[in-house]
């Protein structure tokens, strides 16, 4: 092991598996302190947020540190305004290993933390009891004195009830954390179930949060720091409490349905449908649910304001929605609703769209060009108003132009 002046000697069992030789807090510390001195804001200079990984892809994972706005980086050195420095203790990033990666969440669990501390879920949490004698499904961490066999695996549902309580605030982290996901789809046979389910509806944080669930297989990283920045800056007293809707997601993020976002929602309007993947029309018809699902991914892109399902040509499969993925399968085909609504809008369409195709070819001509038989452009002729044309943009602009006209009077 090589020793640092940040890092002393290991004297205790706590500190095996410090590899690195400085502990999370102390790498997290001295990088905000390269920053210059920090204005004191809030209550707390330091929160310490606790990664639990159940039953999952670590997708979720990847997609936090694809977030720009704002970034994993700004979180865990201090530079947003307000918000205090973050400890991460997740598996993948972690400096320590073994017990002393286990220290922190035990000493959060006795009450001997000296900040306060967030728990961030990852995944559904299995129900343990099926795991069968000296089994687990998802585990992190083992207690018990002795040789290795002697000691026993900690569930990560586990530590979720153990933390839970003293927990400032409590983060579900995707659809299998929020819902319960894949895991808990028909047919499962580890009794999957959501966070909330898990803890139940009377669950409240330490500071009186119910859970707070951030869907999506897997979520706009964006959409998680955002609401971890906000959530932060009202523990920290300087900031609201964000608005949440009845099924503690974001309100302000996840409000409006995939479809109202969407560059394609216009087709629809005019009844027009993509007839195969590839097609620039709607995609409700080759078996898109965006009109239903609450998302935000086709305004905000799923990394750096880039990409998205249906920004990219896919379709939304309903992936951020309680429902999921059993109420939305067979994935790839129609919605049954589509039939009724595709059709009604085609019916609309039909009238809707050579009404504006009309007036659009007159509002492509220059007024000169109306009394002028010469070619307006060297690129080639603009077709002349026709005779019902001109009846019925006379009719048109004449409506147009009716207030302005009674106000002049």
């Amino acid at each position: 092991m090589v020793m640092t002046e940040q890092a002393p000697a290991i004297r205790h069992m706590s500190q095996v598996g410090n590899v690195a030789g400085i502990s999370q807090e102390e790498w997290a510390t001295a990088v905000a302190a390269k920053a210059g001195p920090r204005t004191r804001i809030g209550a707390f200079e330091q929160v310490h947020v606790f990664w639990l990984a159940g039953m999952s892809c670590d997708g979720c994972s990847i997609a936090v540190l694809g977030a720009t706005a704002p970034s994993v980086e700004s979180l865990l050195t201090g530079s947003l305004p307000g918000v205090p420095i973050v400890f991460l203790h997740h598996t993948a990033v972690q400096l320590e290993a073994g017990e002393a990666y286990m220290e922190p969440m035990r000493k959060a669990w006795r009450g001997e933390l000296e900040a306060p501390y967030v728990i961030v879920y990852e995944g559904s949490l299995a129900d343990e009891s099926l795991a069968g004698t000296g089994g687990y499904w998802s585990a992190v961490g083992e207690e018990g004195d002795g040789p290795m066999e002697g000691r026993r695996q900690i569930p990560s549902a586990e530590w979720a009830r153990r933390l839970a309580p003293g927990a400032a605030a409590t983060i579900a982290i995707g659809t299998c954390a929020t819902w319960g996901g894949i895991p808990a789809a028909f047919g499962n046979v580890t009794g999957a179930m959501s966070l909330t389910d898990f803890l139940g509806a009377d669950y409240r944080s330490a500071l009186g949060l119910p859970v707070v669930n951030i869907p999506g297989c897997s979520p706009v990283g964006d959409n998680f720091t955002e609401t971890v920045a906000a959530i932060l800056l009202f523990l920290q007293g300087v900031g609201p409490l964000p608005e949440f809707d009845d099924l503690g997601r974001p309100a302000w993020l996840f409000g409006e349905t995939v479809h109202r976002q969407c560059n394609r929602a216009g087709y629809y309007e005019e009844g027009t449908f993509a007839e195969e993947y590839g097609d620039k029309e709607c995609l409700v018809e080759v078996g898109c649910w965006g009109p239903v699902v609450n998302c935000n991914i086709t305004s905000r892109g799923a990394i750096n304001h880039v990409g998205g399902c249906m920004n990219v040509g896919g379709i939304c499969i309903g992936c951020t929605m309680p429902g999921f993925p059993d109420k939305f399968t067979p994935f790839y085909k129609a919605p049954p609703g589509t039939v009724l609504s595709g059709t009604s809008s085609r019916l609309v369409g039909s009238f809707i769209r050579p009404l504006r195709r009309m007036t659009q070819r007159d509002r492509n001509r220059e007024v000169r060009w109306d009394r002028s038989s010469e070619p307006p452009t060297g690129w080639g002729a603009s077709n002349a108003p026709t005779f019902v044309d001109k009846i019925v943009q006379g009719a048109y602009d004449r409506i147009r132009h009716s207030d302005t006209a009674a106000k002049d009077r």
